[in-house]
């Protein structure tokens, strides 16, 4: 029994000082902690394939440009290209009334929309894809670009979204998980260009609308699987570093013993 430094009541071997500080350390109870709520919370987090819409969304975005095709074999390129814009709004609405995500429905339908209006400026049925094959070039420089100045995308975007902070360039293998996952979608980027491009050049539509197809989310996918781990490791990392630049429970406690004059606990 000894008595305390700051009350001079007794007390058993751990101070209140001690106490105080792993209270403080466990900090406010927080909804969804107690109970396992913040695991269910967590189990409830969409996953990658539901935030791109599901499996129906994957469909959806594959109907307009197979109905651009089509139509555009079997009539000419204006009825196709209202038939795809038409087959955009009834996506959208179709989604919206069975209460789905809508945002994918959306993106898609502009984008349709854009591939539509370039295809009549152009006058070819090809143009449908001019506006997605350009637009993969520029991603693929934006991606490259931001790993040359070590601001690699997956990552900036990843830890901004989730509120992170800046703590990962810090940690040089994280960076260079972020820099791998960034290259593998500036890969998938470039690899649409390329064939795209050599489609459109020959003239190829309807194996222009199966390349987009095919290099679209299922590609994309792929990429996602190397986002994951470069993000699964960089968050192992960092719980690392910041749990070896924390002292120990040992540590404080002997440093308190020994600022209030107290004998170190029996046994040790």
């Amino acid at each position: 029994m000894t008595e305390h430094p700051r009350t001079g009541e007794r007390g058993d071997e751990r101070t209140e000082t001690e106490d105080d500080r792993r209270d403080t350390d466990a900090g406010p109870a927080t909804p969804g902690t107690a109970d396992g709520d913040g695991d269910d919370e967590r189990a409830a987090e969409p996953t990658l394939l539901e935030q791109m819409g599901g499996v129906a969304g994957l469909f959806y975005s594959s109907v307009p440009i197979i109905v651009f095709v089509l139509v555009n074999a079997a009539f000419d390129l204006v009825p196709a290209i209202w038939a795809a814009l038409g087959t955009a709004v009834a996506i959208t609405v179709l989604r919206v009334v069975r209460r789905e995500p809508v945002q994918p429905a959306i993106s898609g339908f502009f984008g349709v929309a854009i591939a539509a209006f370039i295809a009549y400026r152009t006058g070819s049925a090809k143009g449908f894809f001019l506006f997605g094959i350009w637009a993969s070039l520029a991603y693929f420089v934006v991606l490259v670009a931001s790993v040359v100045v070590r601001w690699p995308l997956a990552g900036v975007v990843w830890n901004y979204l989730n509120g992170t902070g800046n703590a990962w360039r810090r940690d040089k293998p994280s960076r260079f998980g972020f820099d791998v996952a960034t290259l593998a979608l500036a890969a998938v980027f470039a690899a649409r260009f390329v064939v795209q491009r050599w489609l459109y050049d020959e003239d190829h539509t309807g194996w222009l609308a199966f390349a987009k197809i095919a290099m679209g989310y299922p590609l994309y996918g792929l990429a996602l699987l190397v986002v994951v781990w470069a993000v699964r490791r960089s968050d192992k990392r960092l719980k690392q570093v910041v749990e070896a630049e924390q002292e120990t429970d040992e540590q404080i406690e002997a440093r308190l013993r020994a600022k209030y004059g107290q004998p170190p606990p029996h046994g040790t």
